[in-house]
């Protein structure tokens, strides 16, 4: 009878449709990777910034390249590497001799969808110039501050593997991406569809074929209906006990933040609208808890040196918390 009430609340045909959508037009040419997707396409419903880590060739760059291309807005790609300048991402006054006056010429950075392909490769220097725009959508140069047009999300990929002329990304970096989305080696039985696949069609353009599913606007709708969903208090407390858990854990050096805690619900509300649902459940908090924390907690060094993951700990948390119901 509850579900029936939760039910009538918000009507998700639309964005279900849209979501079934985007996810028939990846599996064109993603191949698995279903968690993955659900968690892309959730990032960007919830209006977050997404970390994509995988070792080289597993589709990272591809895969948010067709999640930017399912949406009908600028889409911007940017390859950090060492010698990159903040000028070359935010933009920069260039004088005109016309006016005899500066004009600002916008980076690459001005856009909806915007790829940042191995962002661990640019300094420090460069990284702080996502700083501002990453967290609230604006940058400010000579004095002059520049909205962002929403959508506005960055999709950024690294390698866990090679570090060899990599930097480190600052934690509070870290702290504003929604989510941290590791992408692991295909299954056996993945591997020979892929190889199947890619022989049977023999596509040279892999992008081609897919078509924008979504306007920019639309995006912005229903980031507004995922935002409208229903969370019960006792799970508002429940995602609160689980960061604060975090933060008292022995295995942590530094545990999940205040962002952290409002991650999991947006991300969370995301997930349950992707699932058919205007209610946020336990079971999204659990889905969400990992990826939305494994970039944000630090383990101790003893715990780095006994090979222990971010994710077990996560998984430790969460089993000793009484599960609402």
């Amino acid at each position: 009878m509850e579900d029936e009430i939760f039910e009538q609340r918000t009507n998700m045909s639309g964005l279900n449709s849209a979501v079934e959508k985007i996810k028939a037009s990846l599996a064109q040419i993603i191949v698995g990777q279903q968690d993955s997707i659900d968690l892309l396409i959730a990032g960007i419903l919830a209006d977050g910034h997404i970390l994509i880590e995988g070792v080289p060739g597993v589709a990272k760059t591809l895969t948010a390249k067709l999640i930017a291309k399912s949406i009908n807005s600028q889409y911007s790609r940017i390859q950090f590497t060492p010698d990159l300048m903040p000028s070359d991402i935010l933009g920069t006054s260039v004088f005109n001799p016309k006016t005899a006056d500066f004009e600002f010429k916008q980076g690459p950075i001005f856009g909806n969808i915007i790829l940042i392909d191995e962002i661990n490769r640019a300094p420090a220097k460069t990284q702080s110039a996502l700083f501002e725009v990453m967290e609230e959508r604006q940058v400010t140069i000579d004095g002059q501050t520049y909205k962002m047009q929403e959508p506005f999300t960055v999709l950024a990929t690294q390698n866990p593997v090679e570090h060899e002329g990599t930097y480190r990304l600052p934690e509070a970096q870290l702290d504003r991406f929604l989510f941290k989305i590791e992408i692991k080696y295909p299954s056996l039985q993945e591997e020979i569809a892929i190889l199947t696949q890619q022989h049977q069609h023999n596509t040279v353009n892999q992008l081609a074929g897919v078509e924008s599913v979504l306007s920019g606007d639309e995006v912005v709708a229903l980031r507004n209906q995922v935002l409208s969903l229903h969370v019960e208090d006792k799970l508002l407390a429940y995602v609160a006990t689980i960061i604060h858990e975090s933060r008292n854990n022995k295995s942590l050096y530094l545990g999940g933040s205040p962002r952290a805690s409002l991650a999991i619900v947006k991300a969370a509300k995301a997930i349950a609208a992707i699932r058919g649902r205007d209610f946020v459940t336990p079971d999204d908090i659990i889905y969400v808890a990992a990826p939305v924390l494994r970039h944000r907690i630090m383990l101790t060094p003893d715990k780095e040196m006994e090979g222990i993951t971010p994710d077990e700990v996560i998984a430790q948390i969460i089993q000793k918390i009484e599960v609402p119901r």
